[in-house]
């Protein structure tokens, strides 16, 4: 049996895991997000992407790798690349999960596919998450999660070649990923990953400048600017790619434009330098 073949044998898996949405990580990441102090009552509806605070990979520390992940195997394939990254995600929001609520995750690995990338060979994963509430049929929340895997980082490799931002942005915030900021995201979501915050491993292991912000905190700053420049507007459909790996070492910024009819939202994340570094869109109801 290949390689391939082997990889292939996990489409098809699934797990449930089960959480109960709790009021403190809503307040944590508040928080981190620079809100005002907040209290959360039972019933509050989470932001959209807030349901990432919640079915924590709690592993057993003797379970980790040598990236701060969990050994591969198990639910995930056991790629045999070293590097991981969050390529994008799909999402549809079809009822409010609420603080109290209880909630079950059902996952799939969707599919696993190899390519040939410009650095090497690449193999991406895809997992489909389906949450339900208090024993409903209906999933009220529906997520395909894209994960890429790839060769460590070698002498002479070029980065991708950059694509540049929009320049029309009607909304714009401008993000400073400190130490700390990536601190807490990582905390708050339980993410042992070291390229979010050992210096040493990221730049002398996985070849990167410096520690790498996590692509679900920029996704989920995109959302948040959304609801700053509109509060009372309710997401439906949210998609983001990861264009291009934002670093720790200068500042980047969230944008927004809506579309005419007011339905649809451009949104995207742009380096210091102007540089595209995720792109997205969400629909509203």
């Amino acid at each position: 049996m290949t390689a391939d073949t082997t990889l292939n044998d996990w489409t098809g898996r699934t797990e449930q895991t089960r959480d109960t949405i709790t009021a403190t990580p809503v307040v944590g990441l508040a928080a981190t997000l620079d809100h005002p102090p907040m209290s959360v009552a039972a019933g509050t509806p989470l932001p959209p992407l807030w349901h990432w605070l919640y079915f924590l990979p709690m592993h057993r520390q003797s379970d980790i790798g040598p990236d701060g992940h969990a050994k591969r195997g198990g639910f995930m394939p056991p790629v045999p690349l070293p590097r991981r990254m969050w390529a994008g995600s799909q999402f549809e929001f079809r009822h409010p999960v609420r603080v109290g609520d209880e909630v079950v995750r059902t996952s799939t690995i969707e599919a696993v596919t190899s390519k040939a990338g410009r650095s090497g060979p690449l193999v991406f994963v895809r997992v489909r998450h389906e949450l339900h509430c208090n024993g409903a049929a209906d999933a009220a929340v529906v997520e395909f999660h894209d994960i890429v895997y790839r060769e460590a980082q070698a002498a002479g490799d070029l980065p991708p070649p950059p694509q540049q931002a929009p320049t029309d942005a009607a909304w714009q915030r401008q993000i400073v990923p400190d130490d700390v900021l990536l601190f807490r995201y990582s905390a708050l979501t339980f993410n042992g990953h070291r390229i979010h915050y050992d210096r040493q491993y990221v730049t002398q292991v996985e070849g990167y400048p410096g520690l790498v912000v996590h692509g679900p905190l920029i996704a989920t700053l995109l959302m948040d600017l959304l609801h700053r420049q509109a509060p009372d507007s309710e997401v439906i459909h949210f998609q983001f790619k990861a264009v291009r790996p934002t670093f720790d070492l200068n500042h980047f910024h969230v944008n927004g434009q809506p579309a005419a009819d007011g339905k649809r939202i451009r949104l995207w994340a742009s380096d210091h330098e102007g540089w595209l570094t995720m792109d997205a869109t969400a629909t509203l109801r």
